[in-house]
């Protein structure tokens, strides 16, 4: 998945005239946020769960990417459930934005796709929202984590599923299994 890095150096030594890995010419710019996202994109891929498969539809554009999650334990194991993460020009003082894109019946997100998970707040009172030390493996793992030790029904961004999980845990688990997967 290295493809932007390749490039970049390829182009900056066609633009220079100069062979890859020479001086830098200073009229070419990447963004910090690109620089970021090469390096991010290889530790993410080196350490992805195992119920995880991020997918780039354009390799020279890793700041836009799918993310599926399969749960293996728990309320939605039989699943699979489909994010888009895109990075903004600002990161990484700012977090990704990510959406999920299947319908789900879930505590923290909403049926429109929105995802209360507190380290994708910019701003967070509990202090576990983004910092500029956080990286992509952090949100994926976050929303991984969303299918076990993360589900809280104590703070749900979708209150029916969860006063309708806390009113009939059995008959909730059956719907969950009915809602799996469709796309928004």
């Amino acid at each position: 998945m290295l493809t932007l890095a390749s490039k970049l150096k390829r182009d900056e030594g066609v633009k220079t005239g100069r062979p890859p890995g020479g001086p830098s010419d200073s009229s070419h710019r990447v963004s910090i946020r690109d620089r970021l996202l090469i390096k991010e994109v290889a530790e993410l891929e080196a350490n992805l769960p195992s119920t995880c498969k991020a997918s780039f539809p354009d390799e020279n554009q890793l700041h836009h990417f799918q993310l599926a999650v399969s749960p293996d334990e728990g309320y939605y194991q039989s699943g699979t459930f489909h994010f888009e993460i895109d990075v903004p020009e600002a990161y990484n003082m700012v977090p990704p934005k990510v959406k999920c894109q299947t319908r789900i019946w879930h505590p923290n997100i909403a049926e429109t796709g929105e995802i209360c998970l507190s380290l994708l707040r910019e701003h967070s009172i509990d202090g576990t929202g983004w910092a500029p030390t956080r990286t992509l493996k952090d949100v994926v793992w976050g929303l991984n984590s969303l299918f076990t030790d993360l589900l809280n029904f104590d703070d749900p961004l979708n209150i029916d599923a969860a006063e309708h999980h806390l009113r009939d845990k059995h008959r909730c688990r059956e719907t969950e299994l009915a809602a799996v997967p469709t796309a928004l």
